[in-house]
């Protein structure tokens, strides 16, 4: 395996990860850890909650709630800024118990420890710019997701050095931002299985997620100085190629276990995807167009090497490992709880409708 990571961007020298461990709490509470040098959009600091499990293995959740890219969707993605301790802690009472969190026996990760990544960069966890001005949106803007990701594994890497098993995760922009991060943070821990799980961020091909809005996206949030740099198909000249990553890492890192969730015609994705249509002046994306994207993402991107798996819901639903659903959904036969046991046992499949 590759053990070169990054510490900032990808133009960085590898970082040893070697920071001050994460302070030790009792196995099962919620713990807030701030990090002074952790900066949401509006210039104010964020941090990470912490919970240890009773084993070895680790959960690395980024949260999701939309993206900031014009007046429009930077007004929905204001309810994520200024994610600090109070906050955390209504999370943490609430979704922070559900679903994935939860000590439920059908939750194959109730032992796992976890760290959660709040969202408050509006740039899904992988922006790498500061001072942004958005036509619009009141005061310059930090997109500075990525950066903020480097801080918290700095921490997160010699406190967990030990984990045999670490799960990237994410949902919607989290589920975006957990891929956009995976190539380094599984360079981080060499030895261990580093498996991820895209909870409803699904990196298109050009035909389906608008080059234009692509193009946009790598301006505002500088994604040319975050995506892999050796990820050539990635840098497309016309603004394109983001979901070349989905390749890049199938390819470097086939001995680990890739996967993606999604609804069939999720109706938040198209509402945002929606945004780069008549070249970027908008519009309604069709549930068949998305249903068309999500299954050309599966048979001709993911592919059927073993690395990449798929699980998709029929309806236009979003996002599924915090909802009471995770633990209802099944499809052909196969429970989703089945499904990400068999993942993390190695085991990528498709599975549909």
């Amino acid at each position: 395996m590759d053990t070169d990571t990054t510490d900032g961007t990808t133009g960085d020298e590898p970082s040893p990860w070697d920071g001050e461990p994460l302070p030790l709490e009792p196995p099962g509470n919620w713990s807030w850890v701030p990090f002074p040098d952790s900066m949401c959009r509006d210039g104010s600091t964020t941090g990470i909650g912490v919970r240890y499990g009773d084993g070895d293995d680790l959960v690395i959740f980024f949260e999701g709630g939309g993206a900031c890219f014009n007046s429009d969707t930077c007004a929905l993605n204001e309810l994520w800024k200024n994610f600090g301790e109070f906050k955390f802690d209504s999370w943490a009472l609430g979704i922070g118990k559900g679903g994935i969190f939860d000590d439920d026996p059908q939750n194959p990760l109730r032992d796992w420890s976890f760290v959660y990544v709040p969202y408050c960069t509006g740039d899904v966890h992988a922006g790498d710019r500061e001072n942004v001005g958005i036509d619009g949106v009141l005061g310059a803007q930090q997109f500075v997701g990525y950066r903020n990701v480097a801080a918290y594994l700095e921490r997160i890497v010699p406190t967990f050095a030990d984990a045999g098993h670490v799960l990237v995760t994410g949902s919607s922009a989290g589920g975006f931002g957990a891929a956009l991060n995976y190539d380094r943070i599984a360079g981080a821990f060499p030895a261990s299985a580093v498996t991820l799980l895209d909870d409803s961020g699904p990196p298109m091909s050009d035909q389906y997620m608008p080059v234009c809005l692509q193009q946009l996206w790598r301006d505002l949030f500088n994604f040319d100085a975050t995506l892999p740099a050796d990820c050539a198909d990635c840098f497309g000249v016309d603004g394109g190629g983001i979901s070349n990553l989905a390749t890049y890492l199938g390819e470097k890192w086939s001995e680990q276990r890739l996967a993606l969730f999604s609804s069939e015609q999720d109706g938040v994705i198209r509402t945002f995807f929606g945004y780069g249509l008549d070249d970027c002046d908008g519009g309604s994306y069709s549930a068949k167009d998305f249903e068309a994207g999500l299954y050309e993402l599966r048979d001709d991107i993911l592919g059927e090497g073993g690395v990449w798996g798929s699980y998709f819901v029929p309806g236009t639903g979003h996002t599924i490992l915090s909802s009471p659903a995770y633990y209802t959904t099944e499809v052909d036969g196969v429970p989703l709880t089945a499904w990400i046991e068999a993942l993390l046992a190695g085991e990528a499949s498709h599975v549909s409708p």
